[in-house]
């Protein structure tokens, strides 16, 4: 097998190598065998696309054709034009996976189940990596950045994966890049012949010649293999010697274990990502209980997270800095003195199989005392597991405030701090116009933002006709607002993100709080939280009493008593008695319908509902055939002005790298090809051809004009004396070392250049204009009209330059 054969399998298992860390995300693994076929297919056509041999990007593009045809196959077969030739029905199949498939991975707990969507994600990004890596290390002859596209794959997998074997699939992966570099080491050791061992080092062995030892010749696959052993051991060394150091790439927890000095940051993820439980399960399975000794249950909400960033296509939680928990967490932002507040205990035990990244809290805590590793996120008051911790069977107690501020209190609220008003109103441009005006109409008439967020509630709540309905498709981005407020029907999700988005509109800071309702009450006088009772609700800021909870969701958790007219803020129910809370309430509503579809049971508010987290839209968004033509403009926007650059380096490749040949007429061809390579080259560096100048006068005035050293200077008159010779000799002879004269030459004259004028022979090469000119006198000459074409002053060859 040649060295380039072996290179191109050894980049194929590379990529299967990393591609192994993705195993543990779906089950069954059955993607991955048919992953590997693909990946084969591929690359054999990058292999027969090189053994022609084809033009590099070429070889890339026919590739990448077949790789968009193999998926089409596989996945769009029905829709695609003859079976498996993509087209505009094929594509849009294509696009709706992909879409199913990013909803399916923020749904489901690893391992997810092999679903369509997920299948095409996994297969189609085995196939892009394996592309890119084939193209760097086969194609380009570049196997060092080959490392970065399988790094990006091993870190999606680290990222979404429990951490249990992360270290297992990193070595894996980094014996796979290994691998690659030692094949691309013995290839480009192979070209340079049988190596001379140098002196041997006892007195037994031949002090020179070829192959005097065998020990020579390994000398730098050896380095090779020590420098890859030594970088592998930093690699695997340094993350555990810096607890700083993120877990994964997409874990959601910041730097640090909760010992070390505050620092890193909280993800905008989905903490359905996170969970190991079975979601689709008809029971409403316990994920906690707890006892507390509030006077009163029925405002006793488990919060997980705020969700504060409305981007126009989902609502989702910021990207904060999070530190270590403080004995005391800070008091709440906003609340003042005034406000008459309670302090409460309260003893949690999660379930074992309720494993996830946030830590349910009444909200605002103000102590938390709880085993492991967990950071403080200050701006939501949440707490978040660092290096994998996660909720599952944790027992904790919680000291909160039961903060009860009156109507009046909240009708007279001050303006909020600027920076949060600026943060907490923004709503984006693609929200449609009926959520401003609507929220107009319902709060016409009143004089405060209190009284703007008790009309919304009661709009929402009661008198605007919305009906509970967990058959809805789910969503939160604009769209989805728009089509909530003309049906009028939704669950929680439509409730909460709705109302907060309309409160936006009417300047009053706003979010939307995940968690979970406050649970049934069991006879020992402990309450019990199950599935059913997860919840969202949004909450509100008044300056002097904070952010405050709003209940817009009919027959769904309570009404806050400082919304309610002259009702006490205290007015809370024995917890031996409590009132009707979500759990049993949950029967009567379409919520808990035991014919609610499995799928609505994922979304957030019936059955076995999802667990609380930042819900995935689904939102019909732009059409793929304008994505698909915004992507493709762009793409030529870009590659278009490089296209001179691509075509320069194509060129320079061939008449540097075709072969000396055995007759006469090869020497000559392959002599005047250097000689017209250093001819553009200091072209591309701004001295013009002189074509009336003999090749020795054309480089005197190369080496004077381009300020040429003295080695720079004796290769290009070498290049001149061999294309006299063959010009001019009886018998034209070959010249050796053409090609590495023609190098010199280039690297003269970027020297000797300035940096802009370097940046434009690489990026903009005037001599690119010979396609221009090859285009025009071919036209010509198919046209029968051979005579000159006119062409502007900046196309026209040059003829006698000076100087």
């Amino acid at each position: 097998m040649s060295g380039r054969g072996r290179l191109a399998l050894c980049a194929f298992a590379a990529t299967l190598m990393a591609a192994g860390s993705m195993l543990p995300l779906v089950d069954p693994v059955t993607w991955f065998l048919q992953a590997a076929f693909l990946l084969a297919i591929q690359c054999g056509v990058g292999a027969l696309g090189r053994r022609v041999p084809l033009p590099r990007l070429l070889t890339v593009g026919v590739q990448a054709i077949v790789l968009v045809m193999l998926l089409t196959v596989v996945f769009a077969r029905e829709e695609a034009l003859a079976g498996f030739l993509p087209g505009p029905q094929s594509v849009q199949r294509l696009v709706n996976l992909l879409t199913v498939g990013a909803d399916d991975v923020g749904r489901y707990a690893i391992p997810a189940p092999d679903t369509p969507g997920i299948r095409l994600m996994l297969v189609g990004g085995v196939l892009l990596i394996g592309l890119a890596v084939d193209a760097l290390a086969v194609t380009f002859r570049s196997a060092a950045p080959a490392g970065l596209p399988l790094l990006a794959l091993y870190s999606v997998a680290a990222g979404l994966s429990d951490g249990s074997a992360d270290w297992l699939w990193f070595l894996l992966a980094a014996c796979g890049y290994l691998l690659l570099l030692l094949a691309e080491g013995r290839d480009r050791l192979s070209q340079w012949g049988r190596v001379f061992a140098g002196a041997a080092r006892s007195g037994g062995g031949s002090a020179s010649g070829i192959g005097a030892s065998g020990g020579g010749a390994l000398a730098p696959v050896r380095t090779g293999r020590r420098i890859g052993a030594l970088a592998l051991g930093i690699a695997l060394v340094v993350p555990a010697a810096l607890p700083a150091l993120d877990s994964g790439l997409l874990a959601g927890t910041g730097g640090g274990n909760g010992k070390g000095g505050g620092g890193g940051t909280i993800s905008a993820v989905n903490p359905l990502v996170s969970l190991q439980n079975n979601l689709n399960q008809p029971e409403n399975r316990e994920v906690m209980s707890y006892r507390t000794n509030a006077s009163g249950v029925q405002d006793f909400y488990l919060r997980i997270l705020a969700l504060d960033q409305f981007n126009g296509n989902e609502w989702r939680a910021s990207t904060r800095r999070l530190r270590d928990v403080p004995k005391r967490l800070p008091n709440p932002a906003g609340l003042s003195p005034d406000v008459a507040v309670t302090e409460i205990s309260t003893n949690i035990s999660a379930s074992g199989s309720y494993q996830q990244t946030y830590l349910p809290l009444p909200y605002p805590a103000t102590e938390v005392r709880v085993g492991g590793r967990w950071r403080y996120e200050p701006e939501g008051r949440t707490l978040v597991g660092d290096d994998g911790e996660t909720t599952g069977g944790a027992q904790y107690e919680v000291s909160s405030l039961v903060v009860q501020p009156t109507a009046g209190q909240l009708a007279g609220a001050g303006t909020a701090p600027a920076a949060l008003l600026r943060e907490y109103t923004r709503v984006p441009d693609s929200l449609p116009e009926v959520v401003r005006k609507t929220a107009d109409e319902v709060t016409k008439g009143t004089t405060n933002a209190y009284e703007q967020a008790v009309k919304l509630q009661n709009y929402f709540a009661s008198e605007g006709g919305f009906t509970y309905d967990t058959s809805v498709n789910s969503g939160t981005g604009s769209a989805a607002i728009g089509r909530f407020l003309r049906d009028k029907r939704g669950f929680c999700v439509h409730f909460s993100f709705t109302m907060a988005a309309m409160a936006r509109t009417l300047g009053i800071p706003a979010r939307v709080a995940v968690g979970f309702t406050p649970g049934t009450a069991q006879s020992d006088g402990s309450m019990s939280v199950g599935l059913r009772d997860a919840h969202a609700w949004p909450e509100l800021y008044f300056e002097g009493v904070g952010w405050t909870r709003f209940e817009p969701t009919p027959t769904r958790g309570s009404t806050p008593s400082y919304t309610v007219p002259d009702a006490p803020s205290d007015s809370a129910a024995d917890p031996a008695q409590p009132e009707t809370d979500a759990s049993a309430a949950a029967p009567a509503t379409p919520s808990a319908s035991d014919s609610c579809p499995a799928q609505m049971r994922r979304q957030g508010e019936c059955g076995s509902s999802a667990l609380p987290g930042a819900v995935t839209p689904t939102d019909t968004g732009t059409p793929a055939g304008t994505v698909l033509a915004v992507v493709l403009a762009a793409v030529l926007v870009l590659l278009i002005p490089l296209l001179p650059m691509f075509w320069r380096t194509r060129v320079r490749a061939r008449r540097l790298g075709s072969s000396t040949g055995r007759t006469p007429a090869d020497a000559t061809a392959r002599t005047l090809a250097v000689w017209q390579e250093i001819t553009d080259t200091a072209w591309d560096h701004g001295i013009e051809p002189d074509e009336s100048r003999t090749p020795r006068k054309a480089a005197d005035r190369v080496v004077r004009m381009g300020r040429l050293d003295t080695e720079a200077a004796e290769a290009v008159h070498r290049v001149a004396s061999a294309v006299e010779q063959v010009l001019y000799a009886p018998e034209p002879q070959p010249v050796s070392g053409l090609a590495d004269d023609a190098q010199k030459v280039r690297a003269g004259l970027r020297g000797s250049a300035d940096r802009f004028a370097r940046f434009r022979a690489v990026v903009a090469p005037r001599s690119a204009v010979r396609v221009m000119w090859a285009v025009s006198e071919r036209r010509a000459a198919l046209t029968g009209r051979w005579r000159a074409p006119q062409r502007p002053a900046w196309l026209r060859r040059p003829s006698r330059q000076q100087g």
